[in-house]
């Protein structure tokens, strides 16, 4: 019995340390009420590069530019993430995995860059029907990734995701540009 208790205590305390990093990290609500995701999705087609767009600001990509994530289905069932961009010039990558949830037509998924834990969400709210854009959030609707297959699509896709993303509910006065110096690129 005493063991149990500990046991449910120590899970209550990592909880309620976990509730606090994540309210530390998150920025403002962009969006009160986001919605399930509107498409499914094919991993094979949605796997390769994204150059992201705009974001809502978000502590662990403060001062990025040039920012990629790549994609890649991996033997175990899992999805291989790596995220890059430039701060101040030097490169940063952060490595990580995903699964997809259950019964999501593979358009939620939880991801992980530290451990076996599976934390983050990571939703695909939207994309075109020939993958050469998407739109990204999660629940709480502190985070969103405008994602294109290149770095600056032409002004009529841009004006699709954006207008797609306000369509979802999001404010898009919180986005934050990313920047794409081609003489920096590193693909």
């Amino acid at each position: 019995m005493r063991k149990d208790l500990t046991i449910l205590v120590m899970g209550l305390i990592m909880t309620l340390s976990l509730s606090a990093c994540v309210s530390l990290v998150s920025g403002p609500v962009g969006n009160a009420s986001v919605p399930q995701p509107r498409v499914s999705v094919d991993l094979d087609r949605y796997a390769g590069t994204w150059f992201e767009l705009a974001r809502y600001e978000n502590s662990f990509e403060r001062g990025c530019e040039n920012t990629t994530a790549t994609y890649t289905r991996r033997p175990d069932g899992l999805i291989g993430v790596t995220n890059r961009c430039l701060v101040d010039g030097r490169e940063r990558i952060a490595e990580g995995r995903a699964r997809v949830i259950e019964g999501s037509g593979n358009a939620r998924l939880k991801v992980s860059f530290f451990g076996p834990f599976f934390f983050g969400d990571y939703w695909v709210l939207d994309r075109a029907d020939d993958y050469s854009w998407a739109i990204v959030g999660e629940p709480s609707g502190r985070f969103l990734w405008l994602l294109s297959r290149t770095p600056e699509p032409a002004p009529a896709t841009r004006q699709t995701i954006e207008s797609r993303a306000r369509a979802l509910g999001y404010d898009l006065s919180l986005l934050r540009p990313v920047r794409h110096d081609q003489s920096q690129r590193r693909d």
